[in-house]
């Protein structure tokens, strides 16, 4: 695959992600009642950096938890390839019932990862809201879901692909679009 355009470079990452953090506080008002979630892995750093933004503008913490998705996946049986999947585990540290649940993941794309996400948080409990929060929307969908909350809207073509480069796994920051 090659390199077709730099998308958002370090910069441009931590704009759309202060922006957010701003959006979130004025839709919810501060952040009363609301838990973080970050979708397993990129989401995660990405919940955290949002967090630590609601932290400066606020002077408080946010609760903030980690979902990992994988047993929840309409697609294991095509990736996994008789394999057994890799389960990282979920770190969610409140009961969810009656909080308003702020998931957080890199691309959303076609929809599923987040419909996942949402079967998982209501085995935590039954929040009163979910709402989500993306770097990048590259559209496609395949399910009715949109984000509350985007870094970006990039259009792709189904031949693309977003990749999403964060400091804590692959040592810079910037989001490319790929072509095969």
């Amino acid at each position: 695959m090659n390199e077709k355009a730099i998308i958002l470079d370090e910069l441009a990452i931590r704009r759309g992600l202060t922006r957010i953090a701003h959006e979130m506080l004025e839709n919810n008002k501060g952040i009363q009642d609301v838990v973080l979630v970050g979708i397993k892995t990129r989401g995660v750093f990405l919940a955290q950096r949002i967090a630590e933004r609601i932290k400066q503008i606020e002077g408080k913490e946010v609760i903030m938890g980690d979902l990992d998705i994988t047993l929840y996946r309409d697609d294991l049986t095509t990736k996994t390839e008789n394999k057994e999947p890799l389960v990282k585990g979920s770190n969610v540290p409140v009961d969810l019932t009656n909080k308003k649940v702020i998931l957080v993941d890199d691309v959303l794309y076609t929809g599923r990862t987040v419909r996942a996400a949402m079967d998982a948080v209501m085995d935590l409990g039954r929040p009163s809201q979910i709402q989500l929060a993306v770097l990048i929307d590259r559209g496609h969908r395949e399910l009715p879901i949109r984000a509350d909350y985007v870094g970006k809207n990039i259009p792709t073509s189904s031949g693309e692909k977003v990749v999403v480069a964060l400091k804590e796994t692959d040592e810079h920051d910037k989001v490319s679009i790929f072509e095969n």
